[in-house]
């Protein structure tokens, strides 16, 4: 996925009453000093961001980077894409369990399959580092941060065949309101990004409004998914009120109730 990191970055929204989390956010892909997306992120009512590795690399600078800010945590993982070109090495997938354990990391992911990038070639691999990281996942006591793109029949199997970790969030939802129903019925958090906005995202608000309230997550992935109307433009934690906003429209759902649902359900998910 490319970073919409080029052009102005869109205007603060107006801050949200009650304060939610930033469920998903690449920091070190948005760049810039972190300190200052934290207090953009503050002043319009987002006090806590997970911050996602990728890879080796980002996983160790998500840990670093979450123990030196209180309201910042860590998921550390090898990323199914990366997976899929031979990352999971036994020593990768090491480091990853390592980082895990540590304090400040409170998830395993992103991890998951990605059939749209990702071709037969690489499913196998990607697969086997799926399972590893649920392992991990429930070995280090974690939730376990799923990237699901083309791939859910294929990810809610093997989440089937492993048996899930006690806390499963499906980031940046991509599924229909089936999708989401099964979802609910097993009990895995969906957390929805700014595509919920895009115009060609019907499936994906009608999945919205399937959600249960106390399932439901949100997310910027920020440098990605920029929500409307500054599609294509720099995405960061201080839009979350956007999709917040959008969110609540679409289920018709008091925006403060629903903030206050959302951030009780991010310290459940993620055992803040």
């Amino acid at each position: 996925m490319r970073a919409e990191r080029d052009g102005e970055a869109p205007p603060a929204p107006e801050p949200l009453a009650v304060h939610v989390l930033d469920s998903h956010c690449h920091l070190d892909i948005v760049g810039g000093d972190v300190g200052a997306q934290l207090e953009a992120a503050r002043a319009v009512g987002i006090d806590t961001v997970v911050q996602i590795g990728i890879d080796v690399e980002s996983s160790q600078l998500s840990a670093k980077i979450a123990e030196q800010y209180d309201d910042i945590w860590a998921a550390v993982a090898l990323h199914p894409n990366e997976a899929g070109r031979g990352a999971a090495t036994p020593d990768a997938l090491a480091e990853i369990e390592r980082l895990a354990a540590l304090p400040q990391v409170k998830a395993v992911g992103e991890t998951g399959l990605d059939h749209f990038r990702t071709g037969e070639d690489g499913r196998g691999p990607q697969e086997d580092s799926f399972r590893a990281h649920i392992a991990i996942a429930k070995r280090t006591n974690t939730a376990l941060v799923i990237h699901d793109r083309d791939a859910h029949d294929d990810v809610l199997r093997v989440l089937a065949e492993e048996g899930a970790p006690e806390r499963v969030v499906f980031h940046c939802f991509s599924g229909d309101a089936a999708m989401a129903r099964t979802c609910a019925d097993r009990g895995y958090w969906m957390s929805f990004a700014g595509n919920i906005t895009f115009k060609n995202a019907g499936a994906l608000r009608e999945a919205a409004t399937v959600a249960p309230a106390d399932l439901l997550l949100v997310e910027t992935d920020a440098p990605f998914l920029t929500p409307m109307p500054y599609r294509g433009r720099p995405n960061a934690s201080y839009l979350v009120p956007l999709t917040m906003r959008a969110l609540a429209e679409i289920r018709s759902d008091d925006l403060d109730a629903l903030c206050a649902a959302v951030a009780a359900n991010g310290r459940r998910a993620f055992a803040l």
